[in-house]
């Protein structure tokens, strides 16, 4: 099949709408289940260029999920702890696969903004990850393959309706890229640059202890800044993206972002959200929402009287402030990838306060030796990669 017909643009105004190939040739890929839309497979091509690429340079499954062309998390298949599968909710008992794993690290980075994602695997979707997937709230999947038990689970999903596409592992796309933009058409090189350990040889600070963990938590945030829309900034811990601010005008405000999203990521591990009752029966969305709100400065809005009944079993205390800053401060071992250099150091010093101690950024900034001299101040690693990231 060469072209797929589409219901509509990115806007139901945008019509006709398809997707198809230039050279005539058959689309790599096959809609097993429902009916994609435009923006679900930029959301599926994007997301499987970065699981693919997470795969071939880490050895290990991926998985990412995305909303809106740019991932709200992507992981590599690392076991669970108990306290993850308590943050993630995961209800499944026993040991799961490293491709469930993965999906359940990437969606659980932020889980806010996984609401209602295209999931992408770097293998044969498996049963563990489908019975998993079944649960949340996601528009579609993208993997090379689907066990039969995995895809009878999804094809249950959404009354039936739950968007199912097969890519084909082998495609090579062409070299070259088009994009027309007010009837003007742009060409450019694809962007097949390899990223790998090579990057990370350049290390410009006085501390240049880059363990072997670092290295490939710098992997991941690089090949996830790869398809994160410009400008962009992503923190990445134990192999799974814990906070990625993407799109962003200023460079520090990309780093805020993401610092934020990290924050709150650790913060749900605190014994007190740990420890919040449920209501019986409560959605998933609005378990994740409650939680959202609850670390927030709006928490009232979920603990006033006759308003958490709706959600708690049991009235939670507020986590103040100050408790909140001192459980932020012992988040560690955070790496920091940039897809641009940072102009100033005052990126480096809201990075620290998320617990970053390594950093990979491009360098080639007027003002990288005051951004060197930020890292050496707290004896942070970094590394001059020499590669922009950028992507639009």
């Amino acid at each position: 099949m060469n072209e797929l017909e589409l219901k509509y643009g990115c806007n139901p105004n945008q019509k006709p709408a398809r997707i198809f190939m230039r050279d005539g040739t058959d689309l790599p890929l096959t809609v097993l289940n429902g009916r994609p839309g435009y923006i679900n497979f930029l959301d599926a091509l994007n997301s499987w260029q970065l699981v693919r690429e997470l795969k071939d340079a880490t050895g290990l499954p991926a998985a990412a999920s995305f909303k809106h062309v740019s991932p709200a998390g992507a992981a590599v298949g690392l076991p669970l702890s108990d306290v993850e599968r308590q943050m993630y909710f995961v209800e499944q008992a026993g040991d799961l696969s490293p491709l469930a794993c993965a999906y359940i690290r990437a969606r659980g980075a932020d889980r806010l903004c996984s609401y209602g994602d295209w999931a992408a695997l770097s293998d044969v979707c498996d049963g563990d990850t489908a019975r998993y997937l079944k649960l949340e709230v996601s528009d579609g999947i993208i993997a090379p393959g689907y066990t039969e038990e995995a895809l009878e689970i999804l094809k249950a999903k959404k009354k039936g309706n739950y968007n199912i596409v097969q890519i084909d592992p082998d495609y090579v796309p062409a070299p070259q890229e088009y994009k027309d933009v007010f009837g003007i058409t742009f060409q450019q090189g694809r962007n097949d640059f390899t990223i790998s350990e090579d990057l990370l040889t350049n290390i410009v600070t006085e501390n240049r202890d880059l363990p072997e963990d670092a290295r490939r938590d710098m992997i991941v945030a690089l090949i996830t800044l790869k398809y994160t829309q410009s400008n962009s900034v992503c923190y990445v811990k134990d192999g799974q993206a814990i906070g990625v601010g993407a799109g962003q005008q200023s460079r520090i405000h990309c780093t805020r972002l993401a610092g934020t999203k990290a924050d709150t990521w650790w913060l749900r591990h605190h014994p007190k959200v740990l420890g919040l009752q449920f209501v019986e029966h409560i959605r998933r969305p609005d378990r994740d929402n409650a939680i959202d709100v609850y670390l927030s400065d709006e928490y009232e809005d979920v603990l006033a009287e006759g308003v958490w009944q709706q959600t708690f079993a049991v009235k939670p205390e507020p986590l103040t402030a100050e408790e909140k800053k001192a459980w932020i401060s012992t988040l560690t071992g955070v790496t920091c990838g940039s897809d641009a250099f940072f102009p100033f150091g005052d990126n480096v010093e809201r990075a620290r306060k998320s617990g970053v101690q390594y950093i990979a950024e491009p360098g080639g900034s007027i003002r990288d030796d005051n951004v060197i001299e930020t890292a050496n101040k707290y004896g942070i690693v970094m590394a001059f990669t020499g590669m922009r990231l950028f992507h639009h």
